[in-house]
């Protein structure tokens, strides 16, 4: 997913209690007394606040219209949704101003709460396994809105862009704010003539009337929220199809100065590199893919979904196909399958940073082995770096260095103990067994033990869950070289290594 430790991450821990106390205070109407709230949080430990409890959301409907020169949105979402609960009101994550909601048809009434969330009383109460349509009516300037201290709409010179993790939803659309609640998209934006509107999936027609043209986009296969995506501005776009057939749509700023080449000589590739992950990952999952380069100050990249979202900045320093390999594993590993709770994060970050270990293999330019035997030597035991345990970093860890680089150095563990032909067969199988859902950690120690047919808890616990360095006899037992650099015999630096530490600035958001 994302990469980017040159600025500071937006990761904020919210008591529990506190958007709850604040639901509690709203008075329930009489009509709704048979059925309770949903919970204003999905019950994400990381993120309490986050997501939202009593629906299941499976399509939004977003109908846009957006004014670059003063950053102003105004939209009409229609949210198909089934209740989980006997649901006497619910929330809805969202920042901008609202005024109207209707539920089923009917007005309904509303109010805010905490942060980020919108309250709504429905006209009657909702029986449980009930399908349900909201619509919401709203507008607002998305860059005048902060939640926690941050924003995660990005002004450009020439419109915005929404994109971030976990969190870029509420600045754009109502949502379910949780990759546990997925759902397929339309969004159809329209825009002053001469600027485009981007967003995932495949667009599905233009048309243009009075100085406005619309774009409408469609993402067919379940996705999470903080992986849609939008952004309006002035674009060089160029499309083509990858060798397995899929439509490749890329989308570059006009304004990109010097970084305009690098980033096309390094977008371009989506197709091949996608096409040749497929090969470790199994068939690409969706009907579309590509990405797009805004002029954003931003310093990390992001892999929304069919079309990761790059910064400029991934490409100040020349061409950089180590970062499309990044988010685009990241199609399989975090999008096709998402984690279960924030604390999984080394599903997407470890994986996709191993891909990377893989092309600077098929590059001739270091093995995945010289790698993990790199990391594993440039890290003395005191190093603050392993303190860090992939496997539940905490919210303040979560696109910590280590669940990128200590998490890839766990899979090569783990490769090591278990010999290719299962190692192999479970970065195929797993983006299978759990496709268009969310799968633990836990889930994935399973399902290894269970292609392997070995034991592998101590192996997990040692590499992923102690807050040390694993020793020596560890380091051999996973065959990885139990040296410090400057030792004799130490191991010496991948050529390739500079490349995909250059991609560390993708981690912060």
């Amino acid at each position: 997913m994302p990469l980017r430790l040159g600025a500071f991450v937006h990761r904020r821990i919210i008591a529990p209690g506190a958007l709850a106390a604040a639901s509690v205070l709203l008075a329930i109407p009489a009509s709704a007394a048979s059925g309770t709230p949903g919970a204003p949080g999905i019950g994400d430990p990381y993120y309490p606040a986050y997501g939202n409890g009593g629906y299941d959301v499976s399509h939004y409907d977003l109908r846009l219209k957006y004014q670059p020169a003063t950053d102003e949105l105004e939209g009409t979402a229609t949210i198909l949704a089934r209740t989980t609960q006997d649901l006497s009101r619910f929330d809805l994550d969202f920042l901008l101003d609202v005024s109207e909601v209707r539920v089923n048809g009917a007005v309904a009434s509303f109010t805010t709460a905490g942060e980020h969330e919108l309250v709504v009383t429905p006209k009657s109460p909702l029986a449980k396994g009930t399908a349900v349509t909201v619509v919401v009516r709203y507008r607002g300037v998305p860059s005048s809105k902060k939640a926690y201290g941050f924003t995660s709409w990005h002004r450009t010179p020439d419109g915005g862009v929404g994109a971030n993790e976990p969190e870029a939803a509420w600045w754009w659309f109502p949502s379910n704010d949780h990759p546990l609640d997925k759902a397929t998209y339309d969004v159809s934006v329209l825009v002053p003539d001469g600027t485009q509107a981007i967003s995932n999936g495949t667009l599905q027609s233009t048309s243009s009337r009075l100085g406005w043209t619309r774009f409408n986009w469609r993402s067919n296969k379940p996705q999470a929220t903080y992986l849609a995506t939008l952004a309006v501005g002035k674009f060089d776009i160029t499309t083509g199809t990858s060798d397995s057939g899929i439509p490749v749509v890329n989308a570059y700023s006009k304004d990109l100065g010097d970084n305009y080449d690098a980033a096309r000589s390094s977008v371009e590739r989506t197709g091949e590199i996608a096409d040749w992950l497929s090969g470790w990952f199994g068939p690409y999952p969706y009907n579309a893919m590509g990405g797009y380069v805004p002029n954003t100050t931003t310093g990390y990249a992001l892999e929304t979904q069919t079309r990761p979202f790059y910064s400029p900045r991934q490409f100040a320093n020349g061409s950089n196909t180590s970062v499309v390999v990044h988010e685009l594993a990241h199609q399989w590993y975090g999008d096709l399958v998402s984690v279960a709770g924030w604390k999984d994060i080394w599903i997407n970050e470890g994986f996709a940073r191993y891909a990377q270990w893989l092309w600077s293999e098929h590059e001739g330019e270091g093995t995945a082995q010289e790698l993990a035997d790199y990391v594993y030597a440039s890290h003395p035991a005191d190093d603050p770096f392993w303190t860090v345990k992939p496997g539940d970093p905490g919210p303040e860890n979560q696109f910590d260095i280590a669940v990128y680089d200590r998490g890839a150095l766990a899979l090569q563990a783990l490769r090591n103990e278990i010999g290719d032909d299962a190692f192999f067969a479970i970065l195929k199988g797993w983006p299978q067994r759990y496709a268009y859902g969310n799968a633990s950690v836990a889930d994935f120690q399973r399902y290894a033990e269970q292609v392997s047919g070995k034991p592998l808890a101590a192996l997990f616990d040692t590499w992923l869950f102690q807050p040390v360095k694993p020793g020596a006899p560890a380091a051999r037992e996973a065959s990885v070289a139990a040296r410090t650099l400057g030792a004799p015999g130490a191991p010496v630096q991948p050529r390739s290594w500079k490349k995909i530490a250059a991609t560390n600035g993708v981690h912060a958001h």
